[in-house]
């Protein structure tokens, strides 16, 4: 199947493909590093490990290029001074993300940092709002890896379990994209809902 779209399939491009859109996406929220993920765990059920993407691989390299592009993220918007606290405080969005993540971390909590990953853009304003913000690393990064981990955990499972159940065919990538995208408007309402239940 990605071999129909012009991608390598052999292992160690496919994993500097997926690992490199997951990483860059977190700067280029429109990046479809989701898609990619689902498409290589589709093809990686379909066929041996000889010739297609390992599943357990697939994922560590997707978690772990989630959590470098957070903390990569982080360090830039902790680094950027004075010219991104202006920019961010035109930013209603990025300066709400801001103060909600402050309290949840403040709370020990960080499910809005996992909430975040699935939400459109919402890696994006977590990861750049906690480091402008000053959040201690030691407070971010463990919630950023469980992000990650979860996303990719999900993102795979859904590749392979679609292609399990309908065949290794464009209709699997997109039910399973479709399931994607779900998860990512659930996460965003639930992320909107947050401060009127909390």
């Amino acid at each position: 199947m990605l071999e129909q779209v012009g991608l390598p399939i052999s292992s160690p491009w496919i994993y500097a493909v997926v690992a490199l859109s997951v990483l860059l996406d977190v700067f280029l929220p429109v990046l479809p590093s989701g898609v990619l993920v689902i498409t290589a765990a589709t093809a990686a059920a379909a066929g041996t490990a000889t010739d297609v993407p390992d599943i357990l691989a697939l994922t560590l390299c997707a978690a772990t290029a989630s959590v470098l592009g957070d903390l990569v993220a982080y360090r830039l918007a902790w680094r950027g001074g004075a010219r991104l606290d202006r920019a961010i405080s035109r930013s209603r969005r990025l300066t709400t993300a801001q103060q909600r993540l402050g309290a949840a971390l403040a709370r020990g909590g960080g499910a809005l940092v996992v909430l975040a990953r699935f939400a459109p853009a919402g890696r994006s304003v977590v990861s750049l709002g906690a480091g402008a913000a000053h959040r201690r690393a030691r407070d971010f990064l463990p919630w950023s890896a469980l992000a990650g981990f979860t996303w990719a955990v999900y993102s795979v499972a859904l590749g392979w379990f679609g292609a399990h159940w309908l065949g290794a065919t464009w209709l699997a990538t997109a039910v399973s994209v479709g399931a994607l995208f779900g998860a990512g408007a659930g996460a965003a309402f639930l992320m909107r809902r947050e401060p009127r239940t909390s």
